[in-house]
């Protein structure tokens, strides 16, 4: 693990791979951190790929900024870094919170998306109903640590069957949430609260688009996949079944293959 200081925040991120491979950027989702990618990582590595997996402000072993931190503040941490790194650009990809952040990068660094992977999460703006939702999950997680919030969710972040079915994947899973810095989450929580209409974007991709969802995903169902797909009817979908919200975690080898077969025959040797 290495760190750069980034518009006022000390950054933490593997960088893994071949120097020269493609450069492959996978964003961690709320309230998670880098380690989420693991199985991605090395399986991306294995196959030539240069792969950076940061720690968002806020999370992991990055620095915390209190208050409000918004969508476009993470994307434009990410071309920072990116900067820092000498890339002029990367694949670009998030899971839930992670694939927002993927596309307002899109959004406000264009020229540096090779291809947009996207992973179980949603484009339309936040509803007045969200937004009161989040504030308040923000107010009680400073009040309260996250411990009471992990294990409320846990059954929702992965597929209820895969709590039991898949006991490490659910105490990896249990430790990131409850290692996360409250502050640093409700900071998230408020930006996402005024989470800003993302269909245009994604409709206006010019780049190789993989959607994927987990078949039991009860935060962001195929449903919302679907809807993805029909803003961006190029995009590739794919459903992982007998997974949640956290496919790349749940079924890591099915994830990949899928990952791995996109970028294979949509990214390779594209600049």
């Amino acid at each position: 693990m290495t760190f750069h200081e980034v518009r006022g925040a000390t950054l933490h991120h593997d960088d893994t791979g071949p120097r020269d491979g493609t450069p492959v950027v996978l964003i961690h989702g709320h309230p998670f951190d880098r380690t989420l990618w693991a199985p991605q990582a090395r399986a991306l590595t294995t196959a030539g790929y240069r792969v950076i997996t940061p720690d968002l402000r806020g999370y992991g072993a990055s620095g915390v900024t209190e208050g409000t931190v918004y969508l476009s503040d993470f994307a434009d941490d990410l071309a920072a870094l990116l900067d820092r790194l000498g890339l002029a650009d990367a694949v670009v990809g998030g899971v839930s919170m992670g694939g927002q952040i993927a596309l307002e990068f899109r959004r406000r660094h264009p020229g540096r998306v090779r291809a947009l992977v996207l992973s179980d999460t949603s484009v339309p703006p936040e509803t007045e109903d969200g937004k009161a939702y989040r504030n308040k999950l923000a107010d009680r997680l400073l009040a309260e640590g996250m411990g009471g919030y992990a294990g409320e969710v846990i059954d929702k972040m992965l597929a209820a069957y895969n709590v039991t079915a898949l006991p490490e994947v659910a105490d990896r899973v249990l430790a990131m949430m409850r290692a996360t810095d409250p502050r640093g989450a409700a900071a998230a929580l408020r930006g996402r609260a005024e989470r800003p209409d993302l269909r245009p974007v994604l409709a206006a991709a010019d780049v190789p688009v993989l959607v994927v969802v987990g078949a039991d995903d009860v935060y962001t169902p195929v449903a919302d996949a679907e809807e993805m797909r029909h803003h961006a009817p190029h995009a590739r979908l794919e459903v992982i079944e007998g997974a949640g919200h956290l496919p790349g975690a749940e079924q890591p080898e099915r994830f990949n293959a899928v990952l791995l077969d996109f970028l294979t025959e949509q990214v390779a040797g594209v600049r």
